[in-house]
């Protein structure tokens, strides 16, 4: 649990539960790179695995319950296959977006993961693409989508027409450097992760810059490659704040307000799993007596955080295969 005091809120960030195991199939994870959150409590992960080990490549789809549902995907470059992925986003209709640095290319599935069509043409032009990374659908219906290798954000249609883009390569203002993970606010704005700048920016709707957050380093408000950012409805900002193993939570002026390190305990996918492995639970009990910095609580390259419709915090944890779920106060108090 983590809180902080700042104006009239007293906000605590309460860890919840976990979802998820390390696995290459089924009940699990293998190295997550990012999710999506639909409806019905639905969760979309989106895992890379390894090179050698390609079975793991997939997307496992859930509930925030843990009820595992289905998966879908594999590797290879035809249609509804990925080689890279990078990100993935859920539209109003329930089609799955899948970017993919690799292919430079956006995959669509429907809910169930059938494959529906894709997009994207690699290069620099309006609308081509190099490593496409994170991916926003916006209200009206069309695609923010960081085109990282080229250093801006690019606006597509949901088929792949383009539209607009913003943003190139430096450390100015409005200037990117590998730029990763991108989010909208309830007013519009939208934030993107500058991942080798180590910080977070601030657009209007238009892709005029507004504002930056942070800097390079260890402390309050500095960042080590941000992955990703996430809004909440208070306007809270929600920073992977990846090689410092932590998500950094700022106020909407980019103020510190607090920060989540990890408080995992073993979700109901590991505890199935140990149940059907007696030499397990005994090798997990020998590794907990002996882990004296609780390590296993701690997050470890988170790489991913979310809100979900019911404003809990959800953090991909791409070392160890899992979210961890937190839920915020949401009561006022004079301070």
């Amino acid at each position: 649990m983590s809180t902080h005091f700042f104006g009239l809120k007293d906000w605590t960030f309460n860890y919840s539960h976990s979802i998820g195991r390390n696995e290459f199939a089924g009940t699990g994870f293998r190295n997550p790179v990012s999710m999506a959150m639909a409806a019905d409590d639905v969760v979309y992960v989106l895992n890379r695995s390894y090179e050698n080990r390609l079975d793991g490549l997939r997307v496992t789809v859930c509930t925030m319950n843990e009820e595992y549902i289905s998966e879908f995907g594999s590797y290879g470059e035809g249609d509804g296959q990925f080689v890279w992925p990078t990100a993935i986003g859920v539209d109003a209709d329930e089609n799955v977006y899948v970017a993919d640095e690799w292919l430079n290319r956006i995959t669509i599935y429907d809910k169930d993961g059938e494959y529906l069509r894709k997009w994207g043409t690699p290069g620099s032009g309006n609308g081509e693409l190099n490593k496409p990374a994170g991916m926003v659908i916006t209200p009206d219906g069309a695609i923010l989508l960081v085109d990282s290798g080229n250093h801006r954000i690019q606006k597509f249609t949901l088929d792949g027409q383009y539209v607009s883009q913003f943003g190139s390569s430096g450390d100015g203002p409005g200037q990117f450097n590998l730029p990763w993970g991108i989010a909208l606010d309830r007013e519009g704005l939208i934030y993107v992760a500058d991942w080798r700048n180590d910080r977070i920016q601030q657009f209007n709707a238009e892709g005029q810059w507004q504002a930056t957050f942070g800097q390079s380093g260890s402390g309050v408000g500095q960042f080590n490659r941000p992955s990703d950012v996430a809004v909440d409805n208070d306007g809270l900002i929600y920073v992977a704040d990846r090689q410092n193993d932590r998500v950094q939570i700022l106020a909407p002026d980019g103020r510190f307000v607090s920060a989540l390190y990890g408080d995992h305990q073993l979700s109901q996918w590991g505890k199935e799993k140990l149940l059907s492995n007696p030499d397990m639970i005994r090798q997990r009990a020998i590794a907990v007596a002996n882990d004296k910095q609780a390590f296993e609580k701690a997050l470890s390259n988170p790489c991913a955080v979310k809100i979900d419709d019911q404003g809990r915090i959800c953090v991909l944890d791409h070392t160890r295969g899992r979210i961890q779920v937190y839920q915020k106060s949401k009561d006022a108090v004079l301070v």
